[in-house]
């Protein structure tokens, strides 16, 4: 079995909202999508739209349920809940696929509905 000790090293930086230790994983010419917003590239990019996120948020906690091996990457399943400002919570299944090796990662790409994050 693989040692995915830095997947869940890289979901612990999102969970604790530190966009520095989130970016030290990604390429300096790696691209960040989330959702359906548009690519964002290069590390200092992604690191401003990280943070930005982060502090619209109050929290933020992934369970992962699955990570798989793919010929170019990995792709991570679980769960992802969202704590909003006014304390109310959103859960939602995601998937993230992640691009590249371990401190490298050239694309990271991350699908889920998260339309109602903003919802009151």
């Amino acid at each position: 079995m693989a040692d995915y000790q830095w997947i869940k090293q890289l979901f612990a930086a999102i969970d604790n909202r530190d966009a520095k230790a989130f970016v030290k994983y990604i390429s300096a010419a790696g691209t960040f999508r989330f959702g359906n917003m548009p690519p964002v590239a290069g590390r200092e990019n992604i690191e401003k739209f990280v943070a930005g996120f982060f502090q619209s948020i109050e929290a933020v906690s992934h369970e992962l349920i699955d990570i798989w091996e793919v010929p170019e990457g990995r792709v991570c399943h679980g769960l992802v809940s969202y704590t909003r400002k006014n304390g109310t919570m959103l859960t939602v299944p995601f998937a993230n696929v992640l691009k590249g090796e371990q401190k490298n990662i050239t694309e990271y790409l991350i699908f889920a509905d998260t339309s109602g994050l903003y919802d009151q």
